[in-house]
């Protein structure tokens, strides 16, 4: 309960948290949250109860001038807890208090519905300062039609208001209130109109039985019907319940109540089951009645198959693999055993080069044994969670909740329409809007990214309605309107034409508005900093001052309100710097309530007609957490720890999906295909669903291999079929309490030779067989009481999530939410009951927010287990690989869900050096991982032996640089010395070369077929790998062994995101800038050196006395391998065609001079023949 300040003329207004009981009899107000939170009265932990002085929260954002260092405070009264939100009062918003009392000025206002108080406020906060609320105008001034004149006017009330005597209502002043609301304020509220604070005069329910005709058919008032009475849950688990109007539901399923309103038959027990399910059909089939429908063939019908590759494809695929090992293995013994005795030298280093290119090859080729395909059954999914059955009556959606983040961080190199068109594209998914709740993660703390995203909230009304109207695909308005394509193809509404013209306009205008905040964001803070620097001047002069002397004042970055900006400023000062800024939340749209709510017809202000379209819009917040010198913030994976922390208080979703900016959604429907996996029988044991990531904007002939199809589509299926893919970054969704750290419900342990010998456990009942040295069970005794191991988890919560009871206490919710449903589960396994995520959400308020706050501030990590295993990884650049091979190596499984038309769609980097950068970066983090207890020599025994070969090739893949790079040099020392790795060709060696060549391309043919690539995929592949190695991992496995043996830190830039292009710009223009970069010093070597190397062999065999041809061959052949993958590196270095960068005449002047002096001396003329003898080259 909230109760505000008497007084509207204060400044701040102060918040006082309730325990317990209504304030003289008012309601609370707030917005419905998508996800029930815990209560502050039932809530055991919470600092509210009688357990002394135990602190409430883990930042000083929440309690004035706290110190993180603080171990005591003033002990608390058990009643209530006071802190101050400053929020000033302006002529758009009064206190709360005045907004209490004149509801029935709300519902007068049909046309123009007033924004919510949490959306409308911006909310600070961090170390040692105070949670402050500020009310902000924002550009979202969208209409949207409110409820109508027959609903009820109380706040979070959806019910149909009752009529008294007259047509105003039961009240003179015509507030219109429901049967529930009314009882409730006479018997609570002192019997007073909630409206005109006037008594009630008397009322009847005999005055409404007149409306008893038009409420026969409506199920407006059909609430989800609670759980039995005899279902009982922990007492952790007890506030998934609704604490909302509690007292007016009944104790257990009324079913006398469900048939009234419903109008429905009892079926098995009766002589007949009417057809459709209601009533009886007059004239259809058989006297209208048929068989009663078998509601078990539902509950069994699977939500997702497993698709595996056909035998005749994978059994030669399988032999393949075993055949060129066997060929490798009589290859590798024969050359150890026939060395060159002319060159041992070079025998030695080719031999060890082979051996460790056959290991590497085998670490490859292992996992890719059990490749597997997934399909989903989407019409069972909404047959199962979102039809109306015997816990949910009116069929609202029994999906649980998806908090989906988007993380960026400089919006110069990740612009904010790229970053518009990714939130706007989760907006419209195709998911209940009531489950769902979008975070941004803006980590450079921008004004520019804050207010972008405002104008992408205000342009959302249009466009979210337009896309649910007309089915849009794909729902990134950027990408739509940039398709050529047939755009009428599929639609059939009549008002199609017209309505897209009219978005495509607003699109355009929308785009403008983003594309020039910069440039207004500039010019607004100039004209606010020269005001403030002629008020300094004034008030110098008015102290007597010298006005000569210099004024200092700060270059602010201002916000439209004419306040200053919290986040960082172009100035850098003090408190608003990149690494120095407060912590900032600010809920761009409010949480939607739980019923759907239909638009108006289209007119003057409203574009397009959305009578029959669900205009309601999920949340959206902007969080940018608080940074200080001195605290690392660990990049991204800090980022999104701060998200996580920030969502279970605000949200709670049990389900996570992260996308980076840049990444959007292209298939409406991905969100259900990844929950399919989750929610079907064994999904308890999905740790998350990886998705493949799928690029555009990539050149035709994808030259640096950027859409890496080898990897999505080879190597991610085949582990696919092990226990899951790697989480590769963006893309995915995960439990939220998998990211929690805490261990799955049942795992199996792999012993012996290869882990063949295989034991189960189950890691949720009482007795665990086994408990591994860190693990972490979640605290769930519902039928064990007296098991005293959940009690000593539930005293560990702070310790490894810190000291927020609110973060505590929706962990069980979260684990709760994301169950099975029971019928779904195993005798002894823990389940939810169908329809039990249906009921009406918790509102959000202030305190709600002030809380989450104090979650992000710099210092709430420390002394926990955030970043070591709850969230994401820390310690490595490659955060994503450590954190799936951790959910793994606890046992977890994961998904690789494939979808017929891609889920998400995003960029890469086309050009060459940023392509470098950005492999430089993931091997970078591999060799970390190599260097680590992250290495999967170390994994548990809950690791299969084939994914443990994955992960272990991951760190190891780097350091076949190092070989690769002298093996690119050996044809060049060849033809120079006129040796070879061998002695001589001989039959042998061919017969071996020939076997192996042959081998490795009928595997790459077969694993094109089950793969669904093309040969053209495979080859770039392998041309970048050889690019890759002998360019970024050389430089990665340096960066590593710094790191590990002097500690010298690795910094990355960020990969710049490319922008829109414009109508005539050149798409691909990024492709040919050639920028140069240390990285390519290596491959130019190697191309320049094996160039050189063929001219002087073939020249010294053409005029040697006695040729040998077959060396030259030999050299020849390898060296013209090496030169064929380097192509598209070559090709990169010449830029456009017709633009040839300078250096690349001076390397042609430098082969030529060097060829020529090696010409002259190899074939000197007749008449310098002596001159020649003297000559000694360099």
């Amino acid at each position: 309960m909230v109760k505000t300040a008497s007084s509207p003329s204060s400044s701040p207004v102060t918040i006082t948290v309730s325990s317990g009981g209504k304030v003289s009899g008012s309601r609370s107000m707030g917005l419905t949250s998508p996800v029930p939170r815990a209560s502050i009265s039932n809530n055991p932990n919470s600092p509210l109860s009688s357990r002394g002085n135990r602190r409430a929260s883990g930042g000083g954002g929440k309690y004035s001038s706290m110190s993180k260092d603080e171990t005591t405070m003033e002990e608390v009264n058990t009643e209530f807890v006071s802190y101050t939100v400053h929020i000033p009062p302006t002529p758009d918003h009064q206190s709360m208090s005045e907004s209490q009392t004149s509801l029935n000025e709300d519902n007068n206002n049909s046309g123009k519905p007033k924004r919510s108080f949490i959306s409308g406020t911006i909310f600070t906060g961090g170390y040692n300062s105070v949670t402050r609320g500020h009310v902000i105008e924002c550009s979202m001034n969208g209409t949207e039609p409110v409820k109508s004149g027959l609903m009820c006017g109380m706040k979070g009330c959806d019910e149909k208001a009752i009529r008294g005597k007259n047509s105003r209502g039961i009240c003179d002043c015509g507030f219109k209130i429901c049967r529930d609301c009314y009882l409730d304020c006479v018997g609570s509220g002192g019997g007073r109109c909630p409206g005109c604070k006037e008594p009630y005069k008397d009322f009847s329910d005999d005055d409404e039985e007149d409306d008893g005709d038009d409420e026969t058919g409506s199920e407006a008032e059909d609430l989800a019907l609670p759980l039995p009475s005899d279902f009982k849950l922990d007492k952790r688990l007890s506030v998934v319940k609704s604490f909302k109007a509690q007292s007016h539901q009944p104790p257990e399923f009324d079913h006398t109540r469900w048939l009234f309103e419903t109008k429905g038959t009892y079926g098995y027990g009766n002589a007949v089951w009417p057809k459709d399910g209601y009533g009886v059909g007059v004239g259809s089939g058989s006297n209208g009645f048929e068989h009663p429908p078998d509601f078990g063939e539902r509950s069994r019908r699977p939500l997702t198959r497993k698709v595996g590759i056909s035998a005749a494809i994978l059994s030669p695929y399988r032999l393949l693999i075993l055949i060129r090992l066997i060929a490798l293995g009589f290859f590798l013994t024969w050359r150890i055993r026939h060395p060159n005795h002319e060159a041992m030298w070079l025998w030695g280093m080719s031999t060890v080069c082979e051996l460790w290119f056959g290991l590497s090859w085998l670490l490859d080729q292992l996992p890719k044994l059990c490749p597997v395909n997934r399909v989903t059954d989407l019409s069972v999914l909404k047959e199962r969670f979102e039809s109306p059955n015997l816990r949910n009556p009116k069929g609202r959606s029994d999906l649980p909740g998806i908090d989906v983040f988007v993380s960026t961080a400089d919006p110069e190199k990740e612009p904010p329409l790229v970053t518009a068109n990714t939130i706007l594209s989760i907006l419209a998914v195709d998911y209940p809007v009531e489950k769902l709740a979008c975070y941004l993660s803006d980590d450079g703390g921008a004004l520019l990214t804050f207010e972008a995203l405002a104008e992408t909230a205000s342009f959302a009304r249009i466009w979210v309605p337009f896309c649910r109207k007309h089915g849009i695909e794909p729902r990134n308005p950027e990408t739509y309107f940039g398709q050529k394509r047939d755009h009428l193809k599929n639609k059939v509404k009549l008002d199609f034409v017209r309505e897209r013209r009219r978005v495509k306009r607003e699109y355009d205008e929308f785009k403008v508005r983003i594309n020039s905040l910069p440039e207004s964001i500039r010019r607004r803070s100039d004209a606010y900093n020269a005001h403030e620097e002629l008020r300094a001047k004034k008030k110098q002069m008015e102290m007597g001052g010298n006005t000569s002397d210099p004024i200092k004042t700060s270059k602010g970055i201002w916000m439209s309100d004419g306040t200053h900006w919290p986040g960082t400023w172009a100035s850098a000062e003090t408190d608003h710097s990149r690494g120095d800024h407060a912590g900032i939340i600010q809920a761009m749209l409010a949480p939607p309530n739980a019923e759907p709510v239909y638009g108006v017809e289209a007119d003057g202000e409203n574009l397009i007609d959305t009578t029959e379209v669900d205009i309601r819009l999920p949340m959206l917040v902007y969080v940018s957490r608080e940074k200080r010198p001195g605290y690392d913030h660990n990049k991204k994976a800090g980022a999104m720890n701060a998200l996580v922390r920030t969502s279970a208080i605000m949200s709670n979703g049990p389900f996570i999906l992260n996308l980076d900016c840049d990444h959007y959604i292209y298939n409406s429907l991905a969100l259900r295909e990844g929950m399919c996996f989750m929610l079907d029988r064994g999904g308890d044991r999905i740790c998350y669903v990886q998705f493949p990531q799928r690029f555009e904007g990539i050149d035709p002939s994808d030259r640096y291999a950027n859409h890496n199809t080898v990897f999505f589509d080879v190597c991610m299926r085949a582990l696919d079929g092990l226990q899951g893919p790697m989480y590769v970054g963006t893309g995915c969704i995960f439990r939220r309490t998998a990211l929690y750290g805490f261990s799955p419900p049942r795992t199996t342990e792999h012993h012996g030779w290869f882990g063949r010998r295989k034991i189960k456990l189950l890691l949720r009942r009482p007795k665990v067989v086994k408990k591994e040295e860190d693990e972490i069970a979640l605290p769930i005794n519902e039928d064990h009481n007296d098991d005293d191991d959940a009690d000593i988890e539930s005293l560990l919560l702070p310790r490894r999530f810190g000291n927020s009871t609110s973060l505590a206490a929706s962990i069980p919710v979260a684990e709760y939410q994301g169950r099975l449903l029971q019928d779904l589960q195993g005798k002894g396994y823990h389940g939810r009951p169908a329809g039990s995520l249906a009921v009406p959400r918790e509102p959000l308020d202030a305190a709600t927010v002030a809380e989450a706050i104090s979650v992000i501030s710099c210092f709430y990590e420390d002394k926990t287990e955030w970043g070591k295993r709850v969230g994401w990884i820390y310690g490595s650049v490659t955060e994503d690989v450590v954190t799936g091979y951790r959910m793994h190596n606890r046992g977890w499984r994961s998904i690789y869900c494939v979808t017929k038309r891609d889920a998400f769609r995003g960029t890469a980097p086309i050009n060459l050096t940023d392509r470098l950068h950005q492999v430089l970066r993931w091997a970078t983090g591999s060799v970390e991982i190599f260097f680590s207890r992250n290495n999967a020599l170390f994994a548990s025994r809950r690791l299969k032996f084939l994914q443990r070969v994955a992960y272990f090739n991951v760190g190891m893949y780097p350091f076949t640089s190092m070989f690769l790079i002298v093996y690119c040099f050996l044809p060049a020392v060849s033809l120079f010395s006129g040796q070879f790795i061998v002695q001589h060709l001989s039959v042998t060696f061919l017969v071996f070369l020939l076997a192996i060549t042959i081998t490795l391309c009928m595997l790459a043919i077969l694993e094109i077929k089950w793969a669904g690539i093309t040969l053209h995929d495979w080859w770039r592949n392998e041309q970048f790998w050889l690019i890759g190695g002998t360019s970024a991992h050389p430089a990665a496995v340096l960066q590593g062994l710094l790191k590990v043996i002097a500690g010298v830190d690795i910094s990355f830039t960020l990969t710049s995101k490319s922008a829109t292009a414009e109508e005539g710009d050149d798409e691909f223009a990024e492709l040919y800038v050639v920028r140069w970069s240390f990285l390519m010093i290596p491959p130019i070597t190697i191309m320049m050196v094996n160039m050189i190397a063929i001219a002087v062999g073939v020249a010294r065999t053409l005029y040697s006395p006695f040729p040998q041809w077959s060396k030259l061959v030999g050299g020849v052949f390898f060296s013209f391998w090496v030169l064929c993958h380097l192509y598209p590196f070559a090709k990169g270095l010449m830029g456009r065609r017709g633009k040839v960068p300078t250096i690349v005449f001076v390397w042609s002047g430098l082969l030529s001079i060097i060829i020529s002096l090696l010409w002259v001396y190899i074939s000197p003329p007749s008449s310098t023949q002596d001159y020649t003898r003297t000559f000694q080259f360099p």
